[in-house]
C-alpha cells in the first residue's frame, strides 16, 4: 500500500466515523487507532522520497550515458572525417562527408539530450503531483486533529463528565 492509499484509507475512516452528539462536522474516532495510522503513513513516506531520489539518480546516469553517446559518436564522426581527408582523390567528397558525420552525430546528441530532459522533466512532474497531494492530504488530517483538539480542550469542567452516548 502506497502512501497515497494510506491517505485515502485515513479520509474514509475519518468520513465513516460516528459524529459527536449534537455535531454534523465533529467525528469520534479512537485517538491512539489514528495516530498509528498517521505514523504508518509517516514511515510510508521516506520510501517515496526514496523513489524520487531514485529517479533523479536514474535521470543523471541516462544525461551522462547520452553524453558519452554524443561525444563517441562526435569523435566517430571527426576521425572517420579526419581518414576521409587523407585520401587525396576523394579529398573533397570526403570532406563533405565528415561534415554530415559530424553534423548528425551533433544533431543525434541534441536529440538524445532533448529526450533525457523531456523524460526527467515528466518525472519530476509525476512526483511533484504525489507529494502536493500527499501534502494536502496530511494537512487536512493535521487540520481535523487540531479542530478536534480544540473541541475538547473548550469542554472546560464537562471534560470531567463522560460523553453521553
Amino acid at each position: 500500500m502506497d502512501a497515497l492509499d494510506r491517505i485515502d484509507e485515513i479520509i474514509e475512516l475519518v468520513q465513516e466515523s460516528r459524529s459527536v452528539p449534537m455535531s454534523r462536522t465533529n467525528f469520534m474516532y479512537d485517538r491512539n487507532e489514528m495516530i498509528e495510522r498517521l505514523e504508518d503513513l509517516r514511515a510510508e513516506l521516506p520510501s517515496e522520497l526514496r523513489k524520487a531520489a531514485a529517479v533523479l539518480d536514474e535521470r543523471d546516469r541516462i544525461i551522462e550515458a547520452g553524453r558519452r553517446e554524443a561525444d563517441r559518436i562526435i569523435s566517430e564522426g571527426e576521425t572517420e572525417h579526419a581518414r576521409l581527408v587523407s585520401v587525396n582523390e576523394i579529398t573533397v567528397s570526403a570532406e563533405h562527408e565528415g561534415a554530415r558525420i559530424i553534423a548528425e552525430a551533433r544533431t543525434e546528441a541534441q536529440r538524445l539530450r532533448e529526450e533525457v530532459d523531456d523524460y526527467v522533466d515528466t518525472a519530476l512532474a509525476n512526483f511533484e503531483q504525489f507529494l502536493t497531494r500527499a501534502l494536502a492530504s496530511i494537512e487536512r488530517g493535521r487540520d481535523k486533529m487540531h479542530a478536534l483538539r480544540e473541541i475538547g480542550t473548550f469542554q472546560g469542567e464537562d471534560a470531567e463528565r463522560p460523553l453521553p452516548f
